[in-house]
């Protein structure tokens, strides 16, 4: 999914969490849900983490200072701090160093296209490069 980037991440959650495909080892329907979502502070709502809730998914996600003061103003009333995994977040920086190399390409980071089928060539071409760069292991 590819949105501008004046667009918070947060707003198109569900459809992203509705697009997940998971191909399985072995013949059948490809799984539809996560077993855990790693999301940074942004994802950090009460209506993200009550849709995870719902659909079974564990949430690691942070929880925000605000979010955090304002649970312990109200005391009691304020309910339990949302569970958090610190193990299970480390695994988040893949994604950021993976973001963080596609954007060493000048014309990612700048978007130089303006029509969204262009700019996702881009980074289809990118991912690639990077692909095929990557030593064997």
């Amino acid at each position: 999914m590819l949105t501008p980037g004046n667009v918070n991440d947060a707003t198109t959650f569900v459809q992203a969490l509705d697009g997940i495909r998971i191909p399985r080892a072995t013949t059948g329907r490809p799984r539809t849900t996560p077993g855990r979502v790693l999301g940074d502070k942004a994802y950090s709502s009460r209506a993200i983490r009550h849709l995870l809730r719902r659909r079974g998914i564990v949430a690691t996600i942070p929880e925000r200072r605000d979010q955090a003061a304002n649970r312990q103003r109200r005391g009691a009333l304020g309910g339990r701090p949302p569970a958090f995994d610190r193990t299970a977040y480390r695994e988040r920086n893949v994604v950021e160093r993976c973001f963080s190399r596609l954007k060493q390409f000048r014309a990612i980071a700048t978007r130089f296209d303006k029509l969204a089928d262009r700019y996702r060539a881009g980074l289809v071409l990118a991912s690639l490069i990077l692909w095929l760069r990557e030593p064997a292991r």
